[in-house]
């Protein structure tokens, strides 16, 4: 992690990697469980970069993928720049009584666990990265449940085993567009669900939301130049009729004009 922009606001995918780095720490030895809790809390309260960085600053660069500081849109049109290959920045989750979130800029692993007893989690992949063209989420939900957000375009299909409970098989089948990666979701639920839905990022919704508003005002532009063109139509047979009205008026006194007697014609 480099210091080039220490107030930059970190997302919860950043904490997320930190907090990779620190159970591979813990598993490895470096961290006793004490240091490593500590420095867990830490990193969920950090909300800067400036506050993330001393808390791996002792600890292996290669433990994990570091926290990048350069915030990339994700690719809006080319799946392979988001196929990216490697490990995942995160790989497992766990609520008990309570809740996670996978979201944002991250990195999906080709095997995604989750778990949750009493509590929920969300998985949206709809801005992230994927190690490989398919990936699987692995759901266990007891007395709990999970949603998994995915991106138009990318295939899902649903394994997952109900009992009292179930998976939401509504965007299973949808054909996935060329080069997209495929989704699997899989598990178990016990009195519990997992649900799936595909849904645009924010920024699109917004983009999406912008181009209505736009060809909103350009309608109603169109119906203005409409309604001026025709009003101005109208005035232009009304000056019409008004002139021929004139005209005839004229040629009729003309007319009557020529019909009188020789000498009674200086009267007018």
């Amino acid at each position: 992690m480099t210091d080039d922009a220490p107030e930059l606001r970190a997302s919860d995918a950043d904490r997320e990697r930190v907090a990779e780095i620190l159970r591979d720490a813990l598993a490895e030895g470096r961290l006793d469980m004490a240091e490593f809790e500590e420095r867990l809390d830490a990193a969920y309260r950090a909300r800067t970069y400036g506050e993330l960085a001393p808390i791996t600053r002792d600890l292996p660069a290669g433990a994990a993928p570091a926290v990048s500081m350069a915030k990339e849109p994700a690719g809006a049109g080319s799946w392979a720049a988001r196929i990216t290959g490697g490990g995942g920045s995160s790989t497992w989750a766990v609520a008990i009584m309570s809740g996670f979130q996978r979201k944002g800029r991250w990195t999906m692993p080709r095997r995604f666990n989750c778990f949750a007893f009493w509590g929920g989690g969300e998985i949206d992949l709809r801005e992230a990265d994927f190690a490989d063209r398919e990936v699987v989420v692995n759901c266990v939900a007891i007395m709990g449940g999970m949603n998994v957000v995915v991106p138009p375009g990318v295939e899902v299909v649903v394994r997952g085993i109900g009992v009292m409970g179930g998976f939401d098989h509504s965007e299973a089948g949808v054909a996935g567009e060329p080069g997209a990666p495929r989704v699997i979701v899989t598990g178990f639920a016990f009195w519990g669900g997992v649900g799936v839905e595909r849904k645009v990022t924010r920024a699109e919704r917004q983009r999406l939301r912008e181009e209505r508003r736009r060809e909103k005002l350009e309608r109603r532009a169109s119906r203005q130049e409409w309604a001026a063109r025709v009003r101005d139509d109208v005035l232009d047979a009304h000056h019409r009729m008004l002139e021929n009205h004139q005209e005839f008026r004229r040629q009729a006194r003309e007319d009557r004009r020529e019909r009188r007697p020789r000498g009674s014609r200086g009267e007018d």
